[in-house]
């Protein structure tokens, strides 16, 4: 039971709906005896509860880490111009990809802890999430924030193949906590996250990370790029 439970609550607002969507075509179905129907329909149910769950997380306390802001797989670490739309100049970052397949958890965190300066909402596509021109062709909401000690970073929420609705509830001016959560992206998508100069990432391309726990980076260290080793 306590396994159960681990797995379908908490549950996001967010997913009442389509559940009792789902719910109420699965229960049409049971009642005009469509069997296989029904089958499929308690299924994606099940799916639909399990797509928007909402898990406590555990985020590290230490003055200049950098969180993952989503789960998923990090995709790609490489060096990238940051949003144009957050006027952050034409200086390279180092952009931390993850993306989010359509069973990962969709809620995102905040990476560190600070000021929400700027957002910009961009119309476009609905690209595959996991190709390189995502992030300028698709449809994105862009984050800027100034971190308690004092660099500016982005994250971007970028909708994807599946992905119709971003959302996000942070407000300009609000004053974050690593680890809060700030929006969510419905049924696949990614997240980029843009570092400032001359701090590097700590994740390796290929390695899972999990929103408001797996540290992405720190402010106060100069630890190299790392790399990593399938085993």
């Amino acid at each position: 039971m306590e396994t159960i439970f681990s797995v379908f609550v908490p549950i996001h607002k967010e997913g009442y709906k389509y559940i009792g969507i789902f719910a109420a075509v699965t229960l049409l179905f049971l009642w005009i005896g469509l069997d296989f129907l029904f089958t499929a329909s308690l299924i994606l149910t099940l799916w639909c509860a399990y797509f928007f769950r909402d898990p406590e997380r555990v985020t590290p306390q230490k003055e200049g880490l950098i969180i993952a802001p989503a789960d998923g797989v990090v995709q790609s670490v490489k060096l990238s111009l940051p949003p144009a739309e957050l006027g952050m100049g034409e200086e390279e970052c180092t952009r931390v990809s993850i993306f989010m397949n359509v069973f990962n958890v969709h809620v995102n965190r905040v990476p560190a802890d600070g000021k929400i300066l700027r957002q910009a909402y961009t119309r476009g596509k609905y690209l595959n999430a996991s190709l390189e021109k995502a992030c300028e062709d698709n449809e994105r909401h862009a984050i800027l924030m100034k971190t308690t000690s004092g660099n500016n970073i982005a994250f971007v929420q970028i909708a994807g193949l599946v992905a119709r609705r971003i959302l996000c509830w942070v407000e300009d001016g609000n004053e974050m906590n690593a680890g809060e959560r700030f929006g969510l992206i419905r049924f696949g998508s990614r997240v980029d996250l843009y570092l400032p100069k001359g701090i590097n990432s700590l994740v390796s391309v290929g390695q899972s990370a999990i929103a408001g726990e797996t540290v992405i980076a720190s402010e106060k260290g100069r630890e190299k790029q790392r790399n990593g080793e399938i085993r």
